[in-house]
């Protein structure tokens, strides 16, 4: 039988306590597609089941976990793919539903495995696929960003934060972002205006016709009465540690004129992939990331994740 490095977890694990497993290299099955994985994201919400989630009944144990990955097509099974097709795979339950990314090889339903056609190395293509495509569903399903707006990113010292900042300023528009630490106000340089956040941006901005707020429910009143009026307000991300909002009265938080919505990212299809591919391809960009770790090193990678001492999106190649 042959086998695969990957990380299985069976119970809370911390950075320090992760290591590679050899395990079999899963069979392809009708509706399942084998994928080579050449680099993968780490993201929060792979975080949220190392150090809790993977106690739930629901998670079948051991657990491959990963959300995301880019790589080539081993076995298409009855997919119409083929063998050695570039792809990127993200969300639908990968990670948790069923074995994820942190692996040399994933086998992953057709619904989620999108065909691209980049010319980018395996690490850029890495930085894509959940924190790109959040961040387009986020600015052009939701907000409807377009070159005359000015758009607020608050939270914007993350992964999302950064892929917003990028895409935002090749459309055409002014940004302000935001960051509550000062020795980061560099790393959003790249903004128009880059604020410190002390919780209350009321007054403080102007003009802002369209925000993503990736502080989440703790400033989100706040964030609707920063904007403009006829503004929208997109709420993404929950960097700021609270997840609802209780007592929030949407006749009196949320001012006549204003717009509310949300980005959920668990819905990718081929043609957003399509958009959001040949956008990068037109305007030249490289996607953004923080540092590359190899597989061998994943659990270095988990350990800067876990202390946050990495600014942007880590990848780790295989």
């Amino acid at each position: 039988m042959k086998t695969m490095k990957a990380v299985l977890l069976e119970k809370i694990t911390e950075g320090k306590d992760i290591a590679l497993s050899e395990c079999p290299i899963p069979e392809v099955r009708p509706g399942l597609v084998l994928v080579k994985v050449k680099a993968l994201g780490l993201n929060h919400s792979e975080k949220l089941l190392r150090l809790n989630e993977v106690r739930a009944d629901y998670i079948q144990k051991p657990i491959i976990p990963g959300i995301e990955c880019v790589g080539e097509i081993v076995d298409p099974s009855d997919s119409g793919l083929t063998v050695g097709q570039k792809v990127v795979t993200l969300m639908g339950g990968m990670g948790r539903t069923f074995n994820g990314s942190y692996a040399e090889y994933a086998l992953l339903p057709r619904r989620i495995v999108f065909a691209v056609d980049s010319e980018l190395p395996w690490e850029a293509l890495g930085a894509v696929p959940e924190t790109y495509f959040t961040a387009w569903g986020s600015l052009f399903e939701c907000l409807q960003l377009s070159a005359d707006d000015t758009l607020l990113i608050r939270g914007a010292t993350c992964a999302l934060g950064y892929a917003a900042i990028q895409i935002a300023k090749a459309t055409g528009c002014k940004v302000i972002a935001t960051t509550h630490r000062t020795d980061k106000l560099p790393l959003i340089a790249q903004a128009d205006e880059a604020v410190l956040d002390d919780g209350k941006l009321t007054g403080k901005i102007r003009g802002a016709t369209k925000a993503l707020d990736l502080i989440g429910p703790r400033n989100l009143k706040d964030t609707l009465t920063a904007v403009e009026k006829g503004g929208i307000v997109c709420q993404t991300g929950l960097l700021g540690g609270v997840y609802v909002l209780n007592g929030f009265d949407p006749i009196k938080d949320i001012p006549n004129g204003v717009y509310l919505t949300g980005f959920f990212s668990n819905y990718p299809t081929q043609q957003v992939m399509d958009g959001i591919f040949a956008f990068l391809n037109e305007k030249k960009l490289i996607p953004v990331s923080g540092k590359v770790f190899d597989f061998d090193h994943i659990k270095d990678a988990i350990i800067a994740q876990d202390e946050g001492r990495v600014n942007g999106k880590i990848i780790v190649r295989i």
